[in-house]
């Protein structure tokens, strides 16, 4: 069985490279975490088979470990009501492992970022395993980086599972912890060396190269990343685009009322009309040709005194989003010549 983790760059193909290895009688499993890319998915498989085959399920995360996982295997043993979203009390993380409370609110329902530990408490790992083995003869796990808390550890389990298994991911791409819960796997994205090392001591084969350059992103905008960032990534590209950064005030503004130019905000996009997103939530999204980002204070002086690189591991884990959305050209603005445009 062929087990491997690819670590990919923005733009490189993760999708494409996941539907190229589909066919019409493919029996794959295929999660992802995001809305987005889950819709992606779901589109890209349309597009290739006119419809989604019988034997191919694309599942969001949270709802393959609710609705496959445990509502089959322990739903008539614990009655719930779906899933509760937010993080659950502080003082819950007091709580024995083995208190239902811990795992279930007041309104029967789930806390999301426990059902995997809830799966691990109850010694069902086995079961999960083949149950994935009877529908699947293998397993794709798209974004694969934002596995944190106990879903990553969840994901180390089924390692075991007699399936092929492909988790493809790009570590910068983690702009978010939705399933963080106390100090489990606190630091796992603090170092990419690490966090390669917890997949390869499993049984993982890591792949460093396959999807290591962008079709998307011109060889500008790659080098702009590779030497600010101090993110590696090359294009498979050969022409040329353009990064500006714009002082003018009413170039600015004009560039702003332009409706075919995505602006990118680090905070509160809605508050700005027209075409407008904050820049973790473009993740998986291949729409954009030119794109203006948006520089909050903090981040302004990064750029302007060259240390970008220096930014927090988030902030700069979205700049990096941001800035490969573009398959052409990036307008930089400092956000004070068009905050006056607040809505």
């Amino acid at each position: 069985m062929d087990k491997r983790v690819v670590f990919a760059v923005a733009g490189s193909g993760k999708t494409s490279h996941i539907i190229n290895g589909l066919t019409i009688e493919s029996k794959t499993l295929i999660l992802t975490y995001t809305d987005n890319n889950l819709s992606n998915l779901k589109h890209r498989i349309m597009q290739k088979f006119g419809e989604i085959p019988s034997g191919i399920k694309v599942y969001s995360y949270f709802q393959f470990l609710y609705s496959f996982c445990f509502r089959p295997l322990y739903g008539h043993e614990l009655k719930t009501k779906g899933i509760n979203w937010h993080v659950p009390p502080f003082n819950t993380l007091k709580m024995k492992r083995n208190d239902s409370r811990f795992y279930v609110d007041s309104h029967n329902r789930l806390y999301s970022n426990r059902i995997a530990k809830l799966i691990e408490q109850l010694g069902i790992i086995d079961e999960v395993i083949q149950r994935i083995e009877k529908y699947f003869d293998s397993i794709c796990i798209d974004e694969v980086q934002d596995f944190a808390g106990h879903d990553f550890n969840f994901l180390l389990s089924i390692f075991p599972a007699n399936i092929n298994q492909l988790f493809v991911g790009d570590f910068y791409q983690h702009t978010f912890d939705t399933s963080r819960d106390g100090n489990i796997n606190k630091s796992l994205h603090d170092c990419y060396d690490k966090y390669k090392a917890k997949f390869t001591k499993v049984g993982y084969v890591v792949d460093e190269e396959l999807l290591s350059r962008s079709h998307r992103c011109s060889p500008i905008v790659c080098g702009f990343v590779s030497e600010n960032l101090s993110i590696s990534i090359d294009s498979h590209r050969t022409d040329q685009s353009n990064i500006e950064f714009i002082e003018c005030k009413n170039q600015a503004i004009e560039m702003m009322n332009c409706p075919d130019t995505a602006k990118l905000f680090y905070q509160d996009s809605r508050k700005y009309k027209g075409y407008t997103e904050n820049w973790g939530a473009t993740k998986g999204l291949d729409c954009f040709e030119n794109i203006c980002i948006i520089l909050n204070p903090n981040t302004l002086k990064h750029f302007q005194n060259g240390n970008l690189r220096e930014l927090k591991p988030q902030t700069k884990n979205k700049l990096y989003v941001a800035c490969t959305r573009a398959k052409q050209n990036i307008y930089f603005i400092p956000e004070k010549l068009v905050k006056h445009m607040k809505s």
